[in-house]
């Protein structure tokens, strides 16, 4: 066991334990988009959804702190890899050389660790914002005899303000960014990382990193230049 656990704070181990949390955090945005889209399904779809997800009861809640804990345990350790190897070459390069190949080294895989600050920090005020309301207590209605939080109407109200718009849009443009190394990163550390496999696996990557979050920064940006009324969503 202790032997184990040297493994797992090992750099190596890092990125190994690394990359099986991203895979379960890239799952759960998968799913987060799938319910996020029920907004354009009809006035109640979206808030019977999250209805649903309430009557899970205390299964809830454990969802949410292991959602939490993946979270926050994905950051530490990404940071940790990037301080770390920070240390072993503090020396600024103009250009990226790797042994026994071309470089992986972009744009993207120098900012992890700052992107995912700015994703964690976003996280905090997202769920803030939509699940505690700023402090503010939900609207409720009625839908077929249950009493229901308007949450529909909060996420409409929200993005038809430009700063909550945008702010989301440029959000998620750092998570295309993040996600679009981490995806390759994550399953080359779990063994995808010979030859043409790893070339497959990174052109995935840029592509579901693209797909998602523009599934995602759809929905702000089409609420905010319809005003909450476009076709899509005002009925």
């Amino acid at each position: 066991m202790p032997s184990f656990i040297k493994a797992l704070k090992s750099q190596v181990g890092r990125k190994y334990v690394t990359g099986i949390t991203g895979v379960f955090l890239m799952l759960f945005l998968i799913g987060h988009l799938g319910g996020n889209l029920t907004i354009f399904a009809g006035v109640h779809t979206f808030n019977n959804y999250t209805h649903h997800l309430e009557n899970l009861g205390p299964l809830l809640y454990v969802i949410e702190l292991v959602l939490a804990f993946l979270f926050i345990y994905h950051a530490v350790l990404g940071i940790s890899i990037a301080r770390n190897r920070k240390k072993a070459r503090p020396e600024s390069y103009n250009v990226y050389k790797t042994k026994g190949g071309p470089s992986h080294q972009t744009l993207a895989s120098r900012s992890m660790a700052i992107t995912g600050v700015i994703i964690l920090v976003f996280l905090v005020i997202h769920i803030w914002q939509f699940k505690f309301g700023f402090g503010e207590e939900l609207a409720r209605y009625t839908h077929e005899g249950v009493d229901l939080p308007q949450l529909r109407a909060r996420v409409i109200e929200a993005f038809t303000n430009p700063v909550s718009a945008f702010g989301y849009a440029f959000v998620l443009a750092m998570i295309i960014l993040h996600l679009s190394h981490g995806f390759w990163s994550a399953f080359t550390s779990l063994g995808m990382k010979h030859g043409e496999t790893s070339k497959k696996v990174q052109a995935a990557a840029y592509v579901f990193a693209i797909v998602l979050m523009l599934g995602f920064m759809f929905i702000p940006l089409y609420i905010f230049f319809t005003g909450g009324d476009g076709s899509l969503i005002s009925y």
